[in-house]
């Protein structure tokens, strides 16, 4: 990897670890092995820096819910989900920097109008990928997904062992389900 690489990459860490307000421009140094001056060269600023870091790691968290996703298309759709379920939940342990840096990034969304154009970029390739996926066209069910994905992450995050499982998911999404018909 180069410079650039290695300061990114640093930042995801410090991102993951201390979160976007306590990350310096020190401590990514310190984990980059970079100089001081080879962020400013590369990216101008701490906050692009930063900014990019999040971006890519938003890309990150997007590309691992495409890819927990069953690859055979064909199958039982409610067997399809509930494996998506698991894989995902699962993912939320394995590749807990990826969805920390996730939330950190909607987060700090709020306060970025670059950032929040790029997330929101990010959050229609996610509710496409969704829809194609598992929603059998209807883009109702890849936002209803995503949505879904969004609220499991931040109590995942916060607190795992009581957070719902795939089981409590799918006996949620039937309840609504009937509530949602109209007699």
């Amino acid at each position: 990897m180069g410079t650039r690489e290695d300061l990114l990459a640093a930042t995801k860490q410090c991102l993951a670890d201390r979160g976007y307000a306590r990350t310096t421009v020190r401590d990514i140094v310190a984990a980059s092995g970079a100089n001081l001056a080879a962020i400013n060269y590369h990216f101008g600023t701490r906050d692009k820096l930063l900014n990019q870091a999040m971006l890519e790691a938003t890309a990150a968290a997007v590309q691992q819910i495409l890819d927990s996703l069953p690859a055979d298309r064909a199958g039982d759709p409610a067997a399809r989900l509930n494996t998506f379920w698991h894989k995902l939940i699962d993912s939320f342990t394995t590749d807990r920097v990826i969805w920390t840096a996730n939330i950190e990034s909607t987060a700090q969304a709020l306060h970025s109008p670059t950032l929040r154009a790029e997330t929101g970029a990010a959050q229609q390739q996610a509710r496409a990928g969704l829809t194609e996926a598992l929603g059998a066209g209807d883009p109702a069910i890849g936002a209803l997904l995503q949505t879904l994905i969004g609220g499991l992450l931040v109590q995942y995050l916060i607190d795992p062992d009581h957070s719902p499982t795939p089981e409590d998911l799918a006996a949620g999404l039937r309840g609504l389900a009937e509530l949602s018909t109209p007699d």
